[in-house]
């Protein structure tokens, strides 16, 4: 199995009090983030009581079958919701995009290793492989961008990611992202797309 990729048997970081966030040296991720306002709090508070008692009788480690499941039953409709464009969608402005996408690839090819990413106008999709703390890298993130845009503190206080468990995975990633502006319906002035000579081989 390529080092990339989800090792079971192999040691994995755990940080986060509700749902740990996992981290296994050397292994790619998928991670989202978005605006704090991207979703209605009442949609949110609904779907965050589901999840609850759903993960209550599915602990992880999940098999794939049962990773299914949750991304059909919950980050699909999470998705569906940030795609119908909801809150300020500050992303949609160019100069907004710039900034993130500069403190994205600051520690490109040092901290990170990047293969593909895409902001959307409120949230943002990205695989690399950490090479730092997952929740070093997020937090450097969000408050560089947050402070050079100057709009005061737009993200979530959280983050969703997922650990890449072979080629499969990966290829699937890379063309969730890609596809994500064109489910979305947007033009190409409303998103930046970003993908390594690895992604762009898929």
């Amino acid at each position: 199995m390529s080092p990339d990729f989800f090792d079971s048997s192999g040691e994995v970081q755990k940080h986060g009090d509700k749902l740990p966030h996992w981290q296994q040296d050397g292994v790619m991720q998928f991670v989202t983030f978005r605006l704090g306002d991207a979703i209605p709090g009442e949609k949110l508070r609904l779907w965050l009581e589901q999840r609850k008692v759903w993960l209550t009788h599915h602990p992880q480690p999940w098999d794939a079958a049962t990773e299914a499941t949750y991304h059909k039953e919950f980050i699909g409709k999470l998705e569906r919701w940030l795609d119908q464009g909801a809150g300020s969608c500050l992303l949609r402005d160019r100069s907004a995009r710039d900034i993130l996408a500069g403190a994205l690839m600051k520690f490109q090819g040092d901290r990170v290793e990047h293969q593909a990413w895409v902001i959307m106008p409120n949230h943002v999709h990205l695989l690399f492989t950490p090479h730092a703390p997952l929740e070093k890298l997020v937090q450097a993130w969000k408050a560089t961008s947050a402070r050079l845009i100057g709009k005061g503190g737009i993200w979530q206080r959280n983050y969703r990611d997922t650990l890449i468990r072979d080629a499969d995975h990966f290829a699937n990633a890379v063309r969730y992202i890609r596809r994500n502006p064109v489910k979305a319906k947007l033009p190409e002035s409303a998103f930046t797309l970003w993908q390594s000579p690895r992604a762009e081989r898929l």
